[in-house]
């Protein structure tokens, strides 16, 4: 494979990545679990138990499991042709998530700020109105 599919099978194989990563560790449908995984993270009787369940708490920590799915399941390899090329595209893989991620989250984070602002002006309109 020529580096530049390489570059683009990176990007693009970073977005499943990150949509998994982000909906398991932050989205209403895994609450139940991730609430359990969160209780178990913080009392559980040894070491290995609480950083196994806080793996599902945490999207970066969770993202480098997901990678390392996707890179068994696509046999995506990154500059290198043998083992080496599977931890430079799994680290890789790791890194362009994460700022797919970031981007997610402060976009989010933009249109929330947006709603609550909405939310106040249409209030002291209809404060003002009914004055």
């Amino acid at each position: 494979m020529d580096i530049s599919t390489q570059i683009i099978w990176l990007f693009i194989l970073s977005i499943p990545i990150s949509c998994i990563s982000w909906s398991v560790t932050h989205e209403e449908i895994f609450r139940e679990p991730r609430e359990w995984c969160v209780k178990n993270a913080a009392n559980g009787r040894t070491l290995l138990i609480r950083k196994a369940f806080y793996l599902f708490t945490c999207e970066y920590c969770f993202s480098h499991y997901v990678t390392i799915f996707f890179i068994i399941f696509s046999d995506y390899k990154l500059l290198l042709d043998d083992w080496r090329g599977y931890i430079i595209a799994g680290f890789s893989l790791v890194f362009v998530a994460n700022i797919y991620m970031s981007l997610f989250g402060l976009l989010r984070q933009a249109i929330k700020k947006e709603k609550v602002e909405i939310k106040k002006i249409e209030t002291e309109e209809e404060h003002i109105s009914q004055s």
